[in-house]
């Protein structure tokens, strides 16, 4: 991580006073990421805030008492009405039906499996199942398999987080971006992370 830092301070001043600002990079890898459960949630979460879809989730691990993890055979079995009355829409409910079908016939890889996977695999494989975008995937990427050169170029936080850093006006597009973290590569998580915590420090 400190070459990691150094390199992202030694690309501009106005991101080495960032780094010196914001409070230090934390993200470790999960070692015992399940890829169903972590998707799952993912879903339920989508266009919700964090409580409404905290309550949602909740309500979907309650219908599998005494089970620490989800079990995508018996989700599978889980009838429609019982999803959507825990909350979950209808696309949602065939989003994680979907996602429980290609985890057991091994679309979606075991955790175990997505360590020896390379970024672009992961996304390539994860993204067949119904409701999984190419953005969900890099938070997976990089929250829970903590890998450092994940750039989601479409996230609007980071966006905002690098126009308010280096003072544009206007946000720039997925194309632009992808050029502009040209620079910050082989770090580029640590970068977007460090973009997402500019948002929340006062201005200079």
């Amino acid at each position: 991580m400190k070459r990691a830092l150094k390199h992202l301070a030694n690309s501009d001043p106005r991101f080495a006073e960032l780094i010196a600002r914001a409070r230090r990079f934390d993200v470790v890898a999960n070692k015992l990421v399940r890829p169903f459960d972590a998707l799952a949630e993912s879903i339920a979460y989508q266009q919700l805030s964090g409580k409404a879809a905290a309550t949602i989730f909740g309500r979907v691990r309650a219908l599998y008492p005494k089970r620490k993890w989800l079990d995508p055979a018996l989700v599978l079995k889980t009838p429609d009405e019982k999803l959507r009355a825990c909350g979950l829409s209808r696309s949602k409910t065939a989003a994680i039906k979907d996602l429980a079908a290609k985890t057991l016939d091994g679309t979606v890889p075991s955790g175990r499996a997505l360590a020896r996977m390379t970024d672009e695999e992961i996304i390539e494989r994860l993204t067949a199942v119904r409701g999984i975008g190419r953005w969900t995937v890099e938070m997976l990427l990089l929250f829970e398999l903590g890998r450092l050169d994940v750039w989601p170029v479409a996230d609007y936080g980071v966006q905002k987080g690098f126009a308010k850093t280096f003072g544009r006006k206007k946000l720039p597009t997925p194309k632009q971006f992808q050029k502009i973290g040209e620079k910050w590569r082989p770090y580029r998580s640590v970068a977007a992370w460090y973009f997402w915590r500019a948002l929340d420090l006062p201005a200079l």
